[in-house]
């Protein structure tokens, strides 16, 4: 397996490495093998995945939204 060194990481971003590793109960190299693996072969998901996804998230949404509050968001999110 090739190796290969990272530089000047921002501290930001090691932090929040180191942080996920601890997370996930991995080292930091194994936690950037599994974002670099993640980002190189992205889970696709199908039509159907993408609904039923959406349908759940539905579901964990309790209430509804008035139409002021669907405006008032429209125009907070144009500022």
């Amino acid at each position: 397996m090739p190796n290969f060194t990272l530089k000047q990481i921002p501290d930001e971003v090691y932090l929040k490495l180191k942080k996920r590793a601890e997370a996930h109960r991995r080292s930091i190299n194994n936690e950037i093998i599994i974002c670099l693996e993640k980002m190189v072969n992205p889970e696709e998901l199908d039509t159907i995945q993408i609904l039923e996804k959406a349908r759940e998230l539905r579901r964990e949404i309790s209430g509804t939204i008035s139409s002021v509050e669907i405006q008032n968001a429209i125009r907070e999110s144009r500022k």
